[in-house]
């Protein structure tokens, strides 16, 4: 279960690529393989949310990790560079790192 929480101290990775409508579906397909069969094994990964953007143009994955230097680690995991690669090749990116600094919800509605 993803929690976001400003209490949980991890790092956040905001990741995200801009890509041809045409290519999008490709690029969510490769994130997902990646993430499932290789990152979310990785030691330090806590979870992940992979967005879709509706004008087909952007795609966001929402990871959260223990830490900095566990992502890194990752980063230089054979099993997960070559689907880094990939989606380099078919996609811009622009990673940015980042901590909960505090989270809002709806007020209960009366019944």
């Amino acid at each position: 279960m993803i929690s976001i929480t400003k209490d949980r101290k991890v790092i956040t990775l905001i990741n995200i690529f801009t890509v041809s409508p045409e290519r999008q579906a490709e690029l969510v397909g490769l994130l997902t393989q990646a993430t499932d069969s290789a990152v979310r094994h990785v030691p330090g990964f806590i979870s992940a949310s992979l967005h879709r953007g509706l004008d087909g143009t952007k795609v966001v994955m929402y990871a959260q990790w223990r830490s900095i230097e566990d992502y890194e680690a990752m980063r230089k995991n054979a099993a997960a560079s070559p689907f880094l690669q990939q989606a380099l090749a078919i996609a811009a990116f622009a990673p940015g790192m980042y901590e909960v600094v505090d989270t809002f919800v709806a007020p209960k509605q009366k019944t």
